[in-house]
């Protein structure tokens, strides 16, 4: 049944679809969570580093609910494509799962348990190394996260010491060319232009913002590299720029 429904609406976009299920197509949105497993499975995989079994592992049911909640909350209008909003929501629920995980550490058996105590010898330094651990993990993860980063920025010919010399000093100039970016970014024309051609369009962008051409001239290469940033699913990287521009 889900087979000949996915097939009746291969014309169909996927948007539409998301729209459909949204509104209580529960056929369609069966469909979509069947036809997109293996997109589910890579999403999560690449938080987790390894190979995710769906069947197996409990991270893949964490990406599903995830990947779920992203059909009920996606708007088209917020910018980015359903797919590139799911993967977000996916690597921001698995993350949270795995800190969750590591804070509170399943015991095997009370035995077990009995043993760890009494190798305790100072409670608060076992705490501490607990705390080093879920530390030094988000720090694993964060550098993934900017390598891939990095990577990206390659294909624009860009590079984090471009970033750092095109970087705002003041707080408030910075906070203005995260305003563009956004901008730019909820606007699939001017978002079109950056993603596919590499240019900030600044001829379209000067009677839309309240900064001058000089200005976006200057925080070109920074404002590019923002938009990647909302456009990827950077799940760090978003987290730092929340709120900012607003």
């Amino acid at each position: 049944m889900i087979r000949r429904l996915v097939n009746n609406k291969q014309d169909t976009s996927l948007d539409d679809q998301v729209a459909s299920a949204k509104d209580g197509d529960d056929e369609t949105r069966n469909a979509i969570l069947k036809q997109y497993q293996p997109f589910i499975a890579k999403s999560v995989s690449e938080v987790c580093k390894r190979y995710i079994d769906p069947l197996k592992d409990d991270e893949f049911s964490i990406g599903l609910l995830a990947f779920n909640e992203a059909i009920q909350a996606y708007s088209c209008e917020k910018g980015s494509s359903f797919l590139s909003f799911a993967r977000l929501v996916i690597k921001r629920k698995v993350i949270d799962h795995i800190r969750n995980e590591q804070k509170h550490p399943v015991v095997t058996s009370l035995d077990e348990e009995v043993y760890e105590e009494e190798q305790m010898e100072n409670p608060s330094e076992v705490a501490a190394a607990k705390d080093r651990y879920q530390l030094d993990t988000e720090s694993w993860y964060r550098k993934q996260e900017i390598a891939e980063f990095h990577a990206e920025l390659k294909k624009y010919k860009l590079t984090f010491d471009d970033l750092i010399e095109a970087s705002p000093k003041h707080r408030d100039a910075r906070e203005s060319a995260v305003e563009v970016a956004r901008l730019v970014f909820q606007d699939p024309h001017l978002r079109e232009k950056v993603l596919e051609k590499g240019r900030l369009p600044i001829k379209d962008l000067v009677d839309k913002v309240e900064v001058s051409k000089k200005t976006l001239e200057r925080n070109r290469k920074f404002i590019i590299a923002l938009v990647l940033i909302f456009n990827g699913d950077y799940v760090y990287l978003n987290d730092y720029l929340k709120g900012v521009g607003v």
